[in-house]
Order: structure tokens, then sequence, then C-alpha cells
């Protein structure tokens, strides 16, 4: 039997087995649990009672979060020549067209978003074997396609997420990081709660929301009561 380091007993320690903490207490203990020595994510995982095989029970969706990630995030946009000034004065990391387009093809993604408009995407298309898998593909849905690419840099930039569940009905996202205050990290866990709530799909029989657990980089998941 594997022995249990001082972190993990006092952690162990601090959860009580079987219980359904509130949001309030799980967003408070979640800091109280992570022993890391850098600034840890805050996660959230949501089972949903769905089927993803299902096309009318697949659940994707982007949700503002009040206090956004916590995270530095890189944003390339690829855009018309016009539009360029607009994009860069509005935060973007990288902007272009087809310089960015060929370092792609040649295996570049040092980015974490990448912004495009309606017109650019005949071009874009090409790249889906590189930012497919990567979940980097632009996409309407998630509002990475659009006409307005400076609202959508700065909406990036403030804590916009796209998410998507999984094969195993599972939604999984980083919501804060471990030096948010309880109150941030509770307030961005029940925005994304609630958003995953309006987009129930008609189709969804059952208990929609089974289980939601919160977590940091490398600590235990602490169940949180989705009744939030």
């Amino acid at each position: 039997m594997t022995k249990l380091t001082k972190n993990q007993k006092l952690v162990a320690n601090k959860i009580e087995a079987g219980k359904s903490y509130t949001l309030k207490e799980a967003s408070a203990l979640v800091k109280e649990i992570t022993t890391t020595k850098f600034d840890a994510s805050v996660d959230i995982d949501v089972r949903l009672g769905v089927d993803p095989k299902k096309a009318n029970q697949m659940v994707r969706g982007v949700v503002s979060l009040p206090h956004g990630t916590g995270k530095q995030v890189r944003v390339l946009v690829l855009c018309t020549s016009d539009a360029e000034s607009a994009a860069k004065e509005a935060g973007a990391d990288y902007v272009g067209l087809d310089e960015y387009i060929e370092k792609i093809k040649g295996g570049w993604t040092d980015v974490d978003v990448i912004i495009t408009m309606p017109a650019i995407m005949g071009k874009i298309g090409a790249l889906g074997r590189v930012l497919g898998p990567r979940g980097l593909m632009p996409n309407p849905k998630s509002g990475t396609v659009t006409n307005d690419v400076a609202k959508a840099v700065k909406e990036v930039k403030q804590g916009k997420i796209d998410f998507k569940v999984d094969k195993a009905g599972i939604v999984h996202t980083s919501i804060g990081k471990v030096s948010f205050t309880p109150e941030q990290i509770a307030e961005n866990a029940a925005e994304f709660i609630n958003t995953l709530i309006k987009l129930k799909p008609a189709s969804a029989k059952g208990t929609y929301v089974k289980s939601v657990f919160l977590s940091s980089t490398m600590s235990a998941g602490i169940k949180v009561d989705p009744n939030i």
C-alpha cells in the first residue's frame, strides 16, 4: 500500500467522504486542499445525462466568465488587411493571413485561440487536420468566425471560453485560478453550470446534470451539489 505524504494526509482530512458540498463550500475548500507551489488552475467537471453520439444531444457552447480564467490567452487573428489594425488594437497577439497559414501548415500552433472571418474560411479549411485535433479550428458556434474580429478578441481576452461535451458525456473546463477568491471561483462555476442548463437538449431525458466536481491541478476532486 502506498504511504500518504504529509500534504496528502492533510487533504484527506479536509474532504468528507461521500459528502456533496455547496458551490460556496467547494470553492473555499479547493483553495485549502491545493498544495502546489504554482498558481494552479481550478477545473470543473460536469457529467450530463446526454448521449453525445446522437446529434440532437450534443452540448456545445460558449460562456463569458465574470472573473475571467486567470490565464494569459494567446490569440491569433487570420483576417483581411483592412481588419488587421482593429484586431491588434483589441489585443490580438498575432495578426495576419497567408504567412500564418503557411506557418500552421508547417506545424506551428503556439496559440490558444484562432479567430477568423467568414470570407477567410475557404483558405483555412485545409488546416483542419492540424487545428482540429488541437481544438483550434475556428467555428461560428463558438464565436471565432465573425466579421467583428475586434469584439471577438476582446471577449476571449476577458474570459470567454467555449466548451463541448466529450464522448463520455462529461464537460471539462478551467474556470479560474487558485489565487482567485472563493467568491470569484463560485461565481465563475455558477455561470458555467447555468449556461450548461440553458443548453439542455430537448431530447435529453431523465436527470440532466448528473454530477459536478471541482478540483485544481493535481488536487483531489470535490463533489458539488448540482442544485446551485
